[in-house]
């Protein structure tokens, strides 16, 4: 008899004390999202009717800010960059630890309800970067962002002016330093340029085979 790997994913979570959901196909996914609240999503791309991709596109479109995390046997890294591309905020790939995924959703968890409390605003050239509401917004515009891009932008903020090595915000941010972790970061990295874009004064600079430095006036 067959195991279903989403059921284990389930039970694991659910003696670990966290209440799980567990949607049979993308289309089932989508209705119970839209009907509950959730604090996170755990997705396949492989999904029955709706695939993960597609699924992940569409939670994004509706909130931006709830971690997604993809956990697929897809190991690509095309596949990999896609999902981050989409706004996933991490990509496991199977066969996984299921206890590194318990303390993965930990971490997810623990920043969002660290996200509400601490006030920290932070001025970026014209923009106005606020930590405790994941926003950054450049005169009526308001722009929602995701936790991991929330920690990244705050790590260039508080470092400003001077180098952080990327190791470090690999290791700050993702809790890990390997070669998908570190695309995984370039391409948060491109996220941030583009939504301080229309800034001129404003640069996330690239210290070759060093790290980022945020620039603005």
């Amino acid at each position: 008899m067959s195991i279903n790997p989403g059921t284990v994913v389930r039970d694991y979570l659910a003696i670990s004390w966290y209440q799980v959901d567990l949607a049979e196909n993308g289309k089932i996914g989508w209705e119970a999202f839209t009907a509950k609240k959730y604090d996170l999503c755990i997705l396949d791309i492989m999904l029955p009717e709706t695939d993960g991709f597609t699924l992940a596109e569409t939670i994004r479109a509706q909130n931006e800010i709830i971690p997604i995390i993809f956990l697929t046997a897809k190991a690509a890294q095309d596949d990999k960059l896609k999902g981050l591309r989409i706004g996933a905020d991490d990509y496991i790939v199977k066969p996984f630890n299921i206890e590194e995924l318990v303390l993965r959703v930990a971490v997810f968890l623990k920043r969002s309800s660290q996200a509400i409390l601490p006030t920290f605003t932070f001025s970026i050239g014209s923009y106005i970067f606020n930590y405790k509401n994941l926003t950054l917004c450049l005169e009526n515009k308001t722009r929602n962002l995701t936790q991991m891009e929330t920690e990244l932008l705050r790590n260039l903020c508080i470092n400003k002016g001077e180098v952080i090595k990327r190791e470090k915000l690999l290791t700050d941010i993702w809790g890990n330093n390997d070669y998908f972790t570190g695309r995984s970061l370039d391409v948060f990295i491109s996220r941030l340029r583009k939504y301080l874009q229309d800034d001129q004064s404003v640069e996330i600079q690239n210290i070759h085979s060093v790290g980022f430095r945020l620039n603005f006036r």
